[in-house]
């Protein structure tokens, strides 16, 4: 995160405005409703969705939890907690 001085990006009313509230602290000015949730910008997200759906998928097709933590290189719980959710 860049630290940018108010008084170079905002209207002077608008500075005044929000200096009544802040005066010489650095102010956090989150994104709007367009934040982006967990993944969805780099792919991750999708990326596991397709390996939990592949997971489940072997399991009910016969193979072991062993097997399937073994080939996708995931612990023996984890690969139980992805099968068992809902």
């Amino acid at each position: 995160m860049k630290y940018i001085n108010a008084a170079e990006v905002l209207p002077k009313y608008l500075l005044a405005e929000i200096q009544k509230y802040v005066r010489g602290e650095i102010l956090y000015i989150p994104i709007g409703d367009e934040h982006l949730k967990w993944g969805e910008k780099n792919g991750s997200k999708s990326y596991f969705e397709i390996r939990n759906k592949q997971i489940k998928k072997q399991y009910k097709n016969g193979d072991t939890l062993k097997q399937i933590s073994q080939e996708f290189g995931l612990a023996y719980e984890t690969v139980r907690k992805i099968v068992y959710k809902t």
